[in-house]
């Protein structure tokens, strides 16, 4: 159980790569994990999940690391997730098949799973 945890981040570092993001020589401030720079230009830690901005000696950091507009498509993101949540909670108060019950837990925790990460993405 241990192993699948330090795989993890390790993991979402190939997948990082295969969607095309670049392996930098810069190293996260928080846990010294790889920095990738994403499609979009933006510093990405796969290990904490979280954005990173650099800051220069010198240099102001930016008011607001994530853009309005960004952060208006990942509250409302978020929004529609979490209805999607509440539509499969009721599903599962509701069903008594064994199967299905499997595909809705399934379903639920990605869902989870992704707001976890727009959560990360906004802090």
């Amino acid at each position: 159980m241990q192993q699948d945890k330090e795989d993890s981040p390790i993991k979402r570092m190939a997948e990082l790569l295969r969607q095309g993001a670049t392996l930098t020589d810069l190293a996260c401030p928080v846990c010294a994990s790889p920095l990738f720079r994403l499609k979009d230009g933006f510093l990405w830690c796969a290990k904490d999940e979280k954005r990173v901005v650099v800051v220069r000696e010198g240099e102001e950091p930016p008011k607001q690391a994530v853009s309005t507009q960004n952060s208006n498509a990942y509250d409302k993101l978020e929004a529609v997730l979490m209805s999607k949540i509440d539509d499969i909670q009721d599903k599962i108060e509701a069903t008594q098949d064994v199967d299905e019950l499997q595909k809705l837990t399934l379903a639920l925790s990605e869902l989870l799973n992704s707001v976890e990460k727009i959560k990360k993405m906004k802090a």
